[in-house]
């Protein structure tokens, strides 16, 4: 995981082929970096073992047995399923420095990760993913 933006993603649309491929909220959130309202997506307490791809492109990002219970309104997970899956950047959106996680293989934004919080997982990280940028795949 870098912050390394500059090579150009394996999966790649124009503005006009995204707007069509996507639904307008997913497009929102994941070609304009927007955030879903908390409690309201349909992962956040989901328990069903699988494989989560990202809605975009269907590269898998995560897998269940990463997946926790943080109660903050959206699904978390404590590590991506592949170390290279996604991409972290420096967010200075709303007047404080996040770190973003971006899809390494489309560049589409998912949410952001948090450290140092005190959850009880491997890492000490809590990977806070809209659901809406979320495929599960039962099983997988």
């Amino acid at each position: 995981m870098s912050d390394d933006l500059t090579n150009t993603p394996a999966v790649t649309y124009s503005e006009d082929e995204w707007r069509a491929r996507l639904t307008p909220d997913e497009y929102a959130v994941l070609r304009q970096s927007g955030t879903e309202r908390p409690f309201t997506g349909e992962y956040t307490d989901t328990t069903v073992e699988g494989v989560y791809e990202c809605r975009a492109c269907g590269a898998e990002l995560f897998r269940s047995n990463e997946k926790f219970h943080s109660h903050c309104g959206w699904p978390s997970f404590y590590d991506p399923a592949d170390s290279d899956a996604v991409v972290l950047r420096t967010d200075s959106s709303l007047g404080m420095e996040r770190t973003e996680v971006l899809c390494r293989t489309c560049h589409s934004h998912l949410g952001h990760v948090f450290a140092g919080e005190g959850y009880p997982t491997p890492t000490d990280q809590r990977y806070c993913i809209n659901s809406i940028c979320l495929r599960l795949v039962p099983g997988a």
